[in-house]
């Protein structure tokens, strides 16, 4: 690997091979000069940007984080269960280093902080939401326990962003409020109230997530036979009318029109979720 651009005394831009990758360690770029090769005996983390990330700015960012915060924090995924993340996902580790960095300094100053949405964060992200209780716990134990139980909320919230292409934390935010319609306007339509917990929705909540990266992309599905479409308006008349308020809300909140085929599957899923909290007896 040689040196591509030098960043501070701990960060660095290389290439290796033909891919570009951002290293840190504890003096990696002391007198540094692009084209020397790197002691790769310094090096302590490895990142390699994704999705079309540009690395010169995510190593400009990560040279502003404490290298201790950076190795706080990717010890702490490791020892997790999210290690294979460490290298792959840059942005996340930046995202939750700057937001602990950011923590620990409120915190120092007596500055107390509520997050939004904390509850509806725990009921539509749980997978999310327990990753973010190991991490506060860990974290704790390396920072004496300073870190409050609001804080799971926003870490949790961080690594649901992660999931979504626009590396935008205000727009994660929103998607949570518009999910949250979504599924009311699902409970208005039916006169039921539908258990957040429960295998079927949660597979709702996913299928919007993935949805919602689709919007982004400009990447929604429009590619199924007319027949089977016809066929789901004609067997989930009910789901279909729901589905359609749903699309009015993806069209009035996220400025997004979703196609016919995106519809259709939306009104699966509202039949299967509806049928549950029919079935269980669950009346609003």
């Amino acid at each position: 690997m040689e040196v591509l651009r030098v960043f501070n005394n701990n960060v660095v831009l290389a290439k290796d091979g033909k891919s570009e990758v951002i290293l840190t360690g504890r003096g990696l770029g002391f007198q540094a000069k692009p084209g020397q090769h790197i002691d790769e005996s310094k090096v302590v983390r490895r990142f390699v940007p994704s999705d079309g990330r540009d690395p010169d700015h995510m190593a400009e960012l990560l040279a502003d984080i404490p290298p201790e915060i950076i190795r706080l924090v990717t010890e702490a995924m490791t020892r997790i269960g999210m290690g294979a993340q460490v290298e792959r996902r840059p942005a996340l580790i930046m995202a939750l280093a700057d937001h602990l960095t950011g923590a620990i300094r409120r915190i120092n100053k007596g500055v107390n902080v509520e997050y939004p949405l904390q509850a509806e964060v725990q009921s539509l992200y749980a997978r999310e939401y327990e990753q973010a209780e190991k991490l506060v716990a860990i974290l704790n134990t390396y920072l004496g326990g300073i870190l409050p139980e609001g804080e799971v909320a926003a870490f949790a919230m961080h690594l649901v962003n992660a999931g979504f292409t626009t590396g935008d934390l205000s727009r994660t935010y929103k998607i949570t409020g518009v999910i949250q319609q979504m599924l009311k306007v699902i409970e208005q339509s039916y006169g039921v109230r539908l258990d957040q917990h429960s295998v079927n929705v949660g597979r709702f909540i996913t299928h919007l997530r993935y949805l919602f990266v689709r919007i982004s992309q400009n990447k929604q599905l429009d590619r199924e036979p007319q027949p089977i479409i016809n066929s789901i308006k004609e067997t989930y008349s009910d789901a279909m009318r729901c589905a359609d308020k749903i699309a009015a809300v993806a069209a009035l909140r996220l400025d997004a029109h979703l196609t016919e085929d995106e519809v259709a599957y939306l009104a699966l899923h509202i039949s299967r979720v509806t049928m549950d909290a029919v079935e269980d007896g669950v009346s609003a």
